[in-house]
């Protein structure tokens, strides 16, 4: 799903500025292919795991968790999933800083992405086995390979940045961004061990990012931006947050 994951980022970029920035990182910098560990070998018993827990999140359609999954499933929307945990809704009008800074990073995300994903080359669980999925209408799922998750990577990558630059909420961000790469879990697009990979994924390349004087200044930007739009509220509809947490109260596994 490459494509659509890219359409949205670039949806983002367009959310967060009028002009494309640059990467954060020197091309090369930053390789995920020598980050993320090889997936499950096939028939291993971790691959068998993951097998199982496709097949048992199929009992989760069209519950409230498959509702969520779907929502998360539009990346360009993904300050949205991060709000309730914030205590804030981002948006390009009140925090214009943290969008211009996520429109960066989605350049460093794309090749950590992309790298793993040729290389191991691991198709995706409805590809193995019979199961309903969630993909929007109209998508066409599995572009690219299963490992690891994009989403994952660019969803824990999100979290991760929010938690330094509001890291009295941390806690919250964190669970949220681990709810978000289960999604896809949920969702039936992604292997269980996809989204842990783009967890570890993230977190190395977040980790890279933090040695860019350019990324440090930013996030003590967007630090700043996000202490001001919590302070000036409003916060997130109380309903909406307090039905999400009921939903995301049961941990998937």
């Amino acid at each position: 799903m490459r494509v659509q994951l890219i359409a949205a980022l670039a949806g983002l970029v367009v959310a967060g500025c009028a002009t494309p920035g640059s990467p954060y990182l020197a091309k090369g910098a930053y390789d995920g292919r020598k980050v993320v560990p090889p997936p499950p070998v096939a028939g291993s018993a971790a691959d068998q795991q993951d097998r199982a827990t496709f097949l048992a999140t199929r009992q989760l359609k069209d519950s409230p968790r498959w509702s969520l999954a779907r929502q998360d499933a539009h990346e360009a929307r993904v300050l949205d999933s991060y709000s309730c945990a914030l205590g804030v809704t981002p948006s390009r009008r009140t925090t214009p800083k943290l969008a211009a800074m996520l429109q960066r990073v989605s350049h460093d995300v794309r090749p950590a992405i992309s790298g793993p994903k040729r290389l191991y080359n691991r198709k995706r669980p409805y590809q193995t086995e019979r199961g309903a999925i969630c993909a929007r209408s109209g998508w066409i799922v599995g572009l690219t390979p299963d490992y690891p998750s994009g989403h994952a990577t660019w969803g824990w990558t999100v979290g991760l940045i929010l938690a330094k630059a509001q890291p009295d909420r941390a806690d919250a961000i964190l669970a949220r961004a681990r709810a978000y790469g289960e999604s896809r879990v949920v969702c039936g697009v992604h292997n269980a061990s996809s989204v842990e990979a783009g967890r570890i994924n993230a977190a190395a390349l977040v980790e890279t990012l933090e040695a860019s004087p350019g990324f440090q200044a930013d996030l003590a930007a967007v630090r700043a931006e996000l202490d001001a739009a919590r302070a000036a509220g409003p916060a997130p509809d109380k309903a909406w947050c307090d039905a999400q947490a009921t939903v995301l109260a049961t941990p998937l596994r």
